[in-house]
């Protein structure tokens, strides 16, 4: 755990470390340009990094990413008819703006309070710690054209 600090404060291989994974310069990469292209694909992942760092292999992207999400340093997002996208933007409850026409995604901000944002009416028992929203229509540049 990083103290006295925000994650964003600190590098990727001083997160990595802190998250209890060995750095190393695929991981780096791959965090490097995710970091860059949020909402990025994992195949899109691998284009972009594979221009950075050579030998990386579709499959060590794969699973790079799910190391990565299960150890909180990137979230997973899986909008419907799209492959699932990644993200570096952990420290909040944010929420996705989805384009139907072009499958543009944007970050959205709570729609009300503190995380989760939004509450059950019967939670059945649980902790809700996150909610998830998608909000879908159409950018503006989809819009604009039609």
């Amino acid at each position: 755990m990083l103290v006295g600090m925000t994650l964003l404060e600190h590098s990727w291989p001083d997160r990595l470390r802190a998250a209890g994974l060995r750095v190393t310069p695929r991981r780096v990469a791959v965090l490097e340009t995710l970091d860059a292209h949020p909402h990025s694909s994992a195949d899109e992942l691998h284009t972009r990094a594979e221009a950075r760092l050579d030998h990386l292999t579709r499959q060590a992207v794969y699973i790079s990413l799910a190391d990565f999400v299960g150890h909180g340093l990137v979230r997973k997002i899986e909008p419907p008819g799209s492959p699932a996208r990644y993200e570096t933007r952990t420290a909040d409850n944010h929420h996705h703006l989805v384009c139907e026409q072009c499958g543009a995604i944007a970050d959205v901000d709570c729609a009300v309070g503190a995380a989760p944002c939004l509450t059950p009416d019967d939670d059945a028992g649980f902790f809700v710690h996150t909610a998830d929203v998608t909000y879908f229509g159409l950018c503006p540049q989809c819009r604009d054209a039609g």
